[in-house]
């Protein structure tokens, strides 16, 4: 039985394998209407979504399965006082896969070791979001054709964004992909993660202004700064407006940047860009039911 926890739980191969399944669902949905019968997801959301939630319903119902679950941490069991192992051995009683939510790191990891069904990491806190990532690897290979020889600059907050955390760590197993990572000094992707790109002698490089450094970029994912994040409001204020893309920003990139985002967004990227042709954010969103589709067959097949 497969879980996946970490992005780097998969290997490139078994990572293309998902993505080649999901652009075949995307092309031909049809040919997968009845492929999941009978099964059914569990959808343990101990923090709140709106995207990752509903595209995970949305895959499996897709499929013809069934979805049960909950959305907030006080409308399960552990709200009186249940441990969280305790609920993940019971709730993998009740169905065939698991997607979990938890805002604390290793959770989704935690319950794996317990559950008799595949569990699915829908993020832990500012650790990992593996299927985000997996999403935004299926976008970026629609966009570009391919997942190497790209320069990817990450803007916003870096320190306690996971989708950013998941996506080095996919990316920088791919050759010749150089990251830039642009965010204000508090916000800074952490030392774990810079310490093994260099390590590995993967080439990165850190900036203060988006500008600087636009012209360089085959790929932009922006990020919010994520106010629950913070310990002190007062930090969140003074930072939550740094980076904010807008269509005068755009005269310094290229034509064929491909402009990411995990959403969901707050001001850090204009409307007004939603119009250009660069912006690959809403397509990314439709990819997430399909790179999900995808993933639940897999690991079910697995299982």
């Amino acid at each position: 039985m497969r879980h996946l926890i970490n992005i780097t739980d998969f290997s490139t191969g078994e990572i293309e394998s998902i993505l080649d399944l999901a652009d075949q669902m995307l092309s031909h949905p049809e040919k997968y209407r009845e492929s999941q019968r009978g099964r059914i997801l569990a959808t343990l959301f101990f923090e709140p979504s709106t995207r990752t939630r509903l595209s995970f319903e949305s895959a499996m119902l897709s499929m013809g399965g069934s979805v049960l679950g909950f959305a907030t941490a006080d409308s399960s069991s552990t709200s009186k006082g249940e441990s969280l192992t305790d609920t993940i051995h019971t709730v993998s009683c009740y169905c065939d896969i698991i997607a979990m939510r938890h805002p604390k790191e290793g959770a989704p990891l935690a319950g794996s070791l317990i559950s008799e069904v595949p569990v699915i990491n829908a993020g832990d806190g500012g650790h990992n979001h593996p299927t985000q990532t997996l999403t935004d690897l299926m976008t970026i290979r629609r966009e570009k054709g391919r997942l190497d020889r790209l320069t990817v600059g990450m803007c916003g907050d870096l320190k306690f964004g996971r989708t950013v955390h998941s996506l080095i760590g996919a990316m920088s197993r791919y050759e010749g992909v150089d990251f830039v990572l642009i965010s204000p000094p508090e916000l800074r992707v952490p030392d774990y993660v810079t310490s093994r790109l260099r390590a590995e002698g993967i080439p990165y490089t850190e900036a203060e202004s988006m500008e600087s450094v636009m012209d360089r970029l085959d790929v932009l994912y922006m990020t919010r700064v994520q106010r629950e994040r913070f310990f002190n409001e007062a930090d969140y204020i003074r930072l939550k407006d740094t980076y904010i893309l807008d269509t005068d920003k755009l005269r310094f990139a290229r034509d064929d940047l491909s402009i990411l985002h995990p959403l969901p967004r707050v001001n850090e990227i204009s409307v007004k860009v939603d119009a250009d042709p660069r912006a690959a954010y809403f397509k990314q969103v439709k990819n997430g039911r399909y790179v999900r589709m995808a993933l639940i067959t897999k690991l079910l097949e697995q299982a």
